[in-house]
């Protein structure tokens, strides 16, 4: 909803506005497009797992750490593994797992590929949208410039656009597979919004991790709302559904 007060404002500040006598309803409507357009400048930039689909399996990549016996802090983990599988655009999963295999020295194993494979496969074939996130987005779409951004390999997040028909939901994608480098690189939010042609400062990161997501866009100078379902994190602004999104930006951007 348009504010009348600000419109006003908007009305007021135009000399050709000044210039009539009576506020008619084609200068309400041009006041509106105004905000509209202002408003579209500004950019939301949606993690993906987490923040907008739910996963099919819990944690499929702590559950590749366990399967294959990687003794490390899940923190360093999960960096040398999403460069290992999610910066390149593999033929096939086995291709994408033997490169994780590659990046810990870990000799291959048959059967441990079969079960990795199957996980991930599994993931993405079970995962599904939150209640309120089409709906969400399809209302944001409209007032903002909507953008994926996540850390994926070519196959999961892609698969799952399709399959519930989200992909035209955003203004543009960027996944790491694509670019060539994940969230946390600090090339990677530079790069995106270079290619958007918008200012850090336009920007929110809407996200559930604050290693992948909150910190880096700090670090960037960039706006942050986590979403924390499960209020378990200390953390401003935070979010426990996409419901209370429009509310936090219309807060972030009057």
């Amino acid at each position: 909803m348009v504010d009348l007060g600000v419109i006003l404002g908007y009305i007021w500040s135009d000399p050709p506005f000044l210039a009539q006598t009576h506020f008619n309803q084609q200068n309400i409507y041009r006041a509106t497009l105004i905000l509209q357009l202002k408003k579209m400048k500004k950019v939301i930039l949606f993690d993906f797992w987490g923040t907008l689909v739910e996963n099919g399996v819990w944690s499929p990549t702590k559950q590749v750490q366990h399967i294959l016996r990687i003794d490390a802090p899940f923190s360093d983990y999960v960096v040398r593994m999403e460069r290992a599988m999610m910066t390149k655009p593999f033929s096939s999963l086995t291709e994408a797992f033997q490169s994780v295999y590659e990046e810990f020295a870990i000799e291959p194993n048959q059967k441990e590929l079969e079960l990795l494979i199957g996980l991930w496969n599994k993931n993405w074939m079970l995962a599904k949208p939150y209640m309120e996130t089409i709906a969400v987005l399809k209302t944001l779409s409209e007032k903002y410039t909507v953008v994926l951004i996540s850390n994926s390999d070519c196959f999961g997040i892609k698969n799952v656009l399709e399959k519930f028909k989200m992909k035209e939901l955003f203004h543009k994608t960027f996944l790491s597979c694509d670019v060539g480098m994940i969230k946390t690189d600090e090339k990677f939010l530079k790069y995106v919004t270079k290619e958007l042609k918008v200012k850090i400062e336009d920007c929110v990161i809407v996200g559930d991790s604050l290693q992948s997501d909150m910190v880096p866009a700090q670090k960037a100078g960039m706006k942050t709302i986590l979403v924390d379902r499960k209020i378990a994190r200390e953390f401003e602004p935070r979010i426990a559904s996409l419901k209370e999104l429009e509310g936090v930006l219309e807060q972030i951007w009057p």
